[in-house]
């Protein structure tokens, strides 16, 4: 039976010829010196900050399951790892508490001990590794038996009760040695009031980094379980108070108010689903821009690199990169000292 397909004819000869093109866009990415050249953005380990999961005890690791090769551990182990940063030019470390479930109560009253474990980690490091920053998380959840960032009353979470608290939790955290308070809560008007304690306290030179678009996200599962807080929020939301996924322009309000208030940097958080939100309040304001690349991207790209689907160090460095293209001036990132070894590996 004859073929319906009609036999490509020969190419004219003149088709051979070159084209007439002034631009040739790929002259500059001809040869790695070339790219190293017209590189327009750049990663160094002074974009990353570590955050750290800090537990009580005394020289233990607990693995932390949905998060591969991130522990929990103890401060002993956590100023060691503090050095650790120091040695690979991190320039600041984040500390999270993994609180005792018999010291959670309703309305967190163990953020505002000075000898809870932040404070206790704030010391212990200061001590040992001074000049490397130490950023604190002010929330509540991981000091609540209910698991949410502020004072819960009759399914409300109460605003201005909340701030009261997270005011005095930002000065027990400024008082053992924190160079920069991060409140995550999303409360309306902490900014402020903690600037103001800050300030009437005598602490005029540490920093405020906002949490100022942080959105109520799916990204968080792996982080809830680092702290503990999974299991007590019972499958309960905090759409009330950080922020719905859909909105942009209420993100350039939220840092508006932010920086009015005192915020010395803001950040937006989850980080590579929120590109577009980093974008867009570097352009908008001009001010120090962080994203969070928070436990649920980090733990996507570990599991796809353990099944062998991707190439974790590549896929790393690359979604870090994304944020400097994005306008980020840093990211909070679990693969902080991992990034740091394979920039120097690769000078």
């Amino acid at each position: 039976m004859p073929s319906s397909v009609t036999p490509l004819k020969p190419l004219p000869a003149h088709a051979a010829e070159r084209l007439n093109l002034i631009e040739r866009p790929r002259r500059n990415r001809k040869s790695e010196w070339a790219r190293r050249l017209v590189k327009e953005n750049v990663l160094t380990a002074n974009d990353l900050i570590w955050p750290i999961f800090v537990c009580d005890g005394v020289n233990e690791r607990t693995p932390i399951e949905a998060m591969p090769g991130v522990d929990r551990v103890t401060l002993d182990i956590a100023v060691e790892e503090v050095a650790r940063a120091a040695a690979l030019d991190i320039p600041a470390v984040a500390i999270f508490p993994y609180t005792d479930p018999a010291l959670r109560d309703p309305t967190g009253t163990e953020a505002l001990n000075a000898q809870n474990l932040t404070c206790r980690a704030c010391r212990a490091i200061k001590a040992k590794v001074p000049d490397v920053g130490l950023m604190t998380d002010v929330a509540l959840d991981p000091y609540t038996s209910h698991g949410h960032d502020g004072v819960l009353k009759d399914g409300r979470i109460l605003n201005d009760e909340s701030v009261a608290l997270l005011v005095r939790q930002a000065l027990v955290q400024a008082e053992s040695g924190a160079d920069i308070i991060a409140p995550s809560d999303m409360m309306d008007g902490r900014v402020g009031a903690i600037r103001e304690a800050l300030d009437a306290a005598g602490y005029l030179d540490v920093q405020i980094m906002a949490y100022s678009a942080k959105y109520a996200s799916a990204f968080y599962g792996p982080f809830r379980e680092a702290v503990g807080s999974a299991g007590t929020l019972k499958g309960g939301d905090k759409r009330t108070y950080q922020m719905d996924y859909a909105n942009t322009d209420e993100a350039v309000r939220e840092a508006e108010l932010d920086l009015a208030e005192g915020a010395d940097m803001i950040m937006v958080k989850p980080g590579l689903p929120y590109l577009d939100i980093v974008a867009r309040l570097k352009s908008h304001f001009g001010r120090p821009t962080f994203a969070y690349q928070v436990s649920g991207e980090y733990s996507m790209i570990m599991a796809a690199a353990q099944n062998g689907w991707i190439d974790g160090e590549k896929a790393m460095i690359e979604s870090l990169t994304a944020f400097k293209r994005a306008g980020a001036d840093g990211i909070l990132t679990y693969f902080a000292p991992r990034a740091a070894e394979y920039l120097r590996r690769s000078k």
